[in-house]
């Protein structure tokens, strides 16, 4: 039995908001409190001196790409200012490389490498939200303004085969050996709801969109399992010191298969809730496999479906056309009654669904199938499940409300606005009222659970909160108020965003989130001088766990 005192405690638990010492047996909280009366009450606990240090409740991550995380360690930083350094890493890379050998990177953006030309006067907020029932086009992915080619990868890397992840993951960037492997030609058809642009001539210019990139993405070679199994052992040190002592996953079977392992192992030291992809729904309805299936360490959470792309290549389906791509409204990869078939199946074995949508056209979409599988679930007699939208980047204004109504989770991103906003307002316009609108889900009665969507963002969750806050990038920009900043949230509401939010989306409300009586013992530990609730919002920015515990046993100390 551990008791640690002298320490100014965060609880997230109404009953009793803040204390000077806790009481930790095993993996369980048995009494939280001041340090004299707990001192005098647990005499042969292992006492432990926090020396005036903050302690919070361990943060979740309830949007992360473990194994895509973890690999991504590995790779070519592809996120710089400009596309020139870009081109310098990866050819830095290629001349320690063997001829023939892969060259993987990620994290490049062409908009920001690119000078934007000021967006066009923005209609009126009238005007852009009237085609609310319109068509959307599909299958008319963005022009190729500002697009890198497989030249440019070709000069640097004539003998190795490069291919470059975006960082949206929503697009990738291919070198001409690269689009040889994996038989890409000019004569090589669009794959359902992907697109692979062609230059004036036809011909492959290496950008892949959305379920183009599988094509290339299938001829690269496959980590191992036990190399995943590492990279993820290498990367679990990293979270718990950003203050991470959970995640919800959105990687696919071998993932799952390397935290079977680990966790078989004792070496998972992370609480993941794991997603299992809409195509495997089939096998999972077969299996009466259902959310909640597993343990506190390891369970299974919701089926993952994608509704659209996303804002970086334009892809996130829109009513109403991107500013400057009067025929692009993104791509809509099914409509509102497909997904309530994959509802509806799921809903029979008690799993919940988790849909990607970005564009205000697809979160549309993905709310009609929602109030379609609550009537569903009623008229059945079936349990009220814990039904998600990640990322709801973008909304119509008829629907700001419908998230809370029907009891949706918004899984939600903070530091995406801050990333996003420049290019929200030249794609968007004045739709960006409604974009990564907090407040306006809270207000409207919607949960809130935030992650990062690492690695499209560091998974960093003292940054998401900085963001939450400030609703400004680490410069002080766009100003000082913040970008939209009727949407900024408290520290306490957006604390619960990495705290009780994901608890309760993973069905776990009663024993994680909160540091309290016979709840599980994941805590974080500050520095004194580190407290979210009276510093200065950039200090948030340097913030990082001294001490992190995860079921009662000290995983990392600085």
């Amino acid at each position: 039995m551990k008791l640690l005192y002298n320490a100014y405690i965060h609880t997230q638990d109404p009953s009793q908001a803040t204390a000077s010492a806790i009481v930790i047996d095993r993996e369980r909280i048995v009494a939280v409190g001041e340090a004299n009366n707990l001192l005098a009450g647990y005499p042969n606990a292992e006492k432990q001196d926090m020396n005036g240090r903050v302690i919070l409740p361990g943060l979740t991550d309830a949007h992360l790409h473990l194994k895509n995380y973890a690999l991504s360690l590995q790779k070519v930083d592809c996120e710089t200012e400009t596309k020139e350094e870009c081109l310098r890493r990866v050819e830095e890379r290629v001349k320690r490389a063997k001829p023939g050998e892969w060259i993987l990177g990620h994290g490049w953006n062409q908009n920001v490498w690119n000078s934007p030309r000021p967006p066009a006067p923005p209609k009126s907020i009238e005007t852009i939200v009237s085609g609310a029932s319109a068509e959307t086009k599909r299958g008319e992915g963005p022009g190729a303004r500002g697009w890198p080619s497989a030249s440019e990868l070709d000069a640097i890397a004539p003998s190795n085969p490069v291919c470059l992840t975006a960082k949206s993951l929503h697009a990738a960037w291919a070198n001409t050996a690269a689009l040889k492997l994996a038989n890409i030609t000019a004569q090589t058809p669009d794959p359902q709801n992907g697109q692979i642009q062609h230059d004036a001539h036809g011909n492959a210019t290496g950008v892949l969109l959305e379920t183009a990139m599988e094509l290339v993405g299938d001829a690269i070679p496959g980590s191992s399992i036990e190399e995943i199994a590492h990279a993820i052992e290498k990367a679990q040190p990293l979270l718990w010191k950003m203050g991470l002592t959970g995640v919800h996953d959105f990687d696919r079977r071998d993932s799952f298969m390397v935290l079977q392992k680990l966790h078989a192992q004792g070496k998972l030291k992370l609480r993941v809730l794991k997603n299992i992809p809409v195509e495997l729904l089939d096998q999972a309805f077969e299996l009466g496999l259902r959310s909640g299936f597993g343990d506190d360490m390891l369970r299974i959470g919701s089926v993952k479906a994608f509704m659209d792309g996303a804002l970086g290549p334009r892809t996130a389906a829109m009513f109403q056309p991107y500013i400057g791509e009067d025929e692009n409204r993104g791509i809509l990869n099914m409509d509102g009654e497909e997904l309530f078939e994959h509802g509806r199946k799921a809903a029979q074995v008690g799993l919940g669904m988790t849909v990607h949508a970005i564009g205000d056209r697809a979160n549309h979409e993905v709310l009609n199938a929602y109030e379609q599988l609550r009537s569903y679930e009623r008229e059945n007699h079936l349990p009220a499940l814990r039904h998600r939208i990640e990322h709801v980047q973008v909304l119509h204004p008829d629907d700001v409300a419908r998230l809370g109504r029907l009891n949706i989770i918004a899984s939600m991103q903070p530091i995406h606005a801050t990333s996003d906003m420049r290019m929200a307002d030249q794609f968007w316009g004045e739709r960006s009222r409604l974009a990564y609108a907090w407040r306006t889900q809270l207000d409207h009665g919607a949960r809130l659970a935030f992650g990062s969507d690492a690695p499209v963002e560091a998974p960093n969750p003292f940054w998401g909160l900085h963001a939450a806050v400030t609703r400004r990038r680490a410069d002080g920009s766009p100003s000082a108020e913040g970008w939209y900043p009727e949407q900024k949230l408290t520290m306490a509401e957006a604390l619960e965003g990495y705290t009780l939010g994901p608890a309760y989306a993973a069905n776990m409300e009663d024993r994680l989130g909160r540091l309290a009586p016979n709840h599980l013992a994941d805590l974080i530990v500050l520095d004194a001088s580190q407290d979210p609730f009276t510093c200065e919002p950039d200090e948030l920015l340097v913030m990082q766990s001294s001490a992190t515990m995860v079921g009662g046993e000290w995983v990392y100390r600085s």
